[in-house]
């Protein structure tokens, strides 16, 4: 394989294209966003844990008893918590995508955010009882179903609110001695009441035909959202990471493509999970982030682990270097140091690893033999310690070891090879 035409090829041709889209102005912003929620999606799993004691009709065990009559009086709190963070993802991803298309534009930020806020609430919330005596609707949808309709929601606010304040569309002029926070709410009364007019009359048309835009659009693309948690995505998307990954394209370039799939799958499990049915979702972030690349990127912590015993110093101290940052998924100290990304060697073992842990941990979730995953910690908590706490099911730890074992054996041929050449430099080096 000619990796020096191969490499300048991906040069040319793929990495202009990649940092084009990683800069994109709408895929950067939906990006920024899924990454802003972070505080809210790790508080929201919390409850969830909490309402999911590991217990069997024949557990014996006093605390996880405790646990479990702890749950049942409080489910409905408990519920309650996660369905207004978790579970409502969607809502938090319009707000953030508003928020950062509003400061690429530099254009005020927060009656958009309303606006927007008023439009994916018109079309996502289902009105079931309206009156004096009480006010109930359908929130379901808030969660990660509801992605598609906030990333939509978002967009067309900003750009059609941008592009009316840019062309002076319905500008009210005010007398300068008008203080400016007033001043601004009459230049964005017209903008706005355009907007929000688009959204209800999207309401009304579908709630005519008895439905709403997000459960129309959810029921219609079902089978496109089945497809993307299927093992051909899965696996494809795997490896696509790590083969722009190994030519130093850093896997943020398609953060914004991927992440929404990958969390809005999490946000349905954790929904699922709370209403005590069977998860649905396998390609969540916990799968991504604790299954697939343990250690990061190209599954690094079992190559820190054989490296740290290495004869060569380069490998040894680099080893020692990155062991740590890999135990909490942190890959770019061992990535350069190696050096892995490309580097021939290890182009084999530097893909495959991570799209080995994903069939595996793919095929074992999908029969039953692993629980799925319905809760999501930071990014960088220990892979055995995430796997469990996602998933709360203690075979997900004995599987990451067996996968970080198994990721050690397919590394281990290939750093013998390189750690031969090292300690001949290195043996040369000294003797001169």
């Amino acid at each position: 394989m000619d990796f020096d035409s191969i490499t300048d090829k991906m040069d040319r041709y793929i990495s202009p294209m990649a940092n084009k889209l990683s800069q994109q102005r709408h895929l950067k912003a939906i990006r920024d966003a899924f990454l802003s929620i972070l505080p809210i999606t790790l508080f929201g799993s919390i409850p969830i844990i909490l309402n999911a004691a590991p217990v069997t009709d024949d557990t014996t065990n006093s605390f996880l008893l405790a646990w479990a009559d702890f749950a049942e009086k409080n489910s409905l709190a408990l519920n309650w918590i996660s369905g207004l963070t978790l579970n409502a993802m969607s809502l938090f991803i319009c707000m953030g995508v508003v928020y950062f298309l509003c400061r690429h534009y530099e254009e005020d930020i927060l009656r958009p955010m309303m606006f927007a806020v008023v439009g994916f609430l018109m079309l996502v919330l289902t009105p079931l009882k309206m009156g004096f005596e009480g006010n109930e609707a359908e929130i379901g949808f808030l969660d990660g179903r509801g992605i598609l309709i906030s990333l939509f929601v978002a967009i067309v606010t900003v750009e059609s609110y941008h592009w009316m304040r840019k062309n002076n569309i319905g500008y009210i002029s005010m007398p300068d001695s008008v203080p400016a926070s007033l001043s601004e709410t009459f230049v964005a009364l017209v903008p706005g009441i355009i907007i929000m007019g688009f959204f209800s009359i999207l309401f009304v048309i579908f709630h005519i035909f008895d439905t709403t835009v997000v459960q129309f659009i959810y029921e219609t693309m079902s089978p496109s959202f089945s497809a993307a948690d299927s093992l051909p995505f899965t696996i494809l998307s795997i490896f696509l990471i790590h083969l722009l990954w190994f030519f130093g394209i850093h896997d943020a370039s398609l953060a914004g493509v991927l992440g929404p799939i990958r969390d809005g799958n999490l946000s349905i499990n954790a929904a699922e999970k709370v209403a005590g049915s069977d998860l649905s979702r396998i390609f969540t972030t916990p799968f991504w982030t604790y299954f697939v690349i343990i250690g990061g990127s190209g599954s690094v912590l079992a190559l820190s682990l054989l490296m740290m015993r290495s004869k060569s110093k380069q490998l040894n101290t680099v080893g020692k270097v990155g062991f740590i940052p890999s135990i909490f998924g942190l890959s770019e100290p061992l990535i350069f140091g190696t050096p892995l990304m490309l580097n021939p060697i290890f182009f084999f073992p530097f893909i495959f690893t991570s799209v080995f842990n994903g069939l595996v941990t793919y095929l074992c979730m999908a029969g039953g033999i692993v629980g799925k995953t319905f809760a999501v910690f930071s990014w960088q908590m220990p892979a055995p310690i995430g796997a469990f706490l996602s998933t709360m099911d203690w075979r997900a730890v004995v599987l990451v070891i067996l996968l970080i074992i198994i990721d050690g054996l397919v590394y281990y041929p290939f750093l013998r090879v390189y750690e031969k050449n090292l300690i001949r430099l290195e043996n040369e080096a000294d003797s001169k």
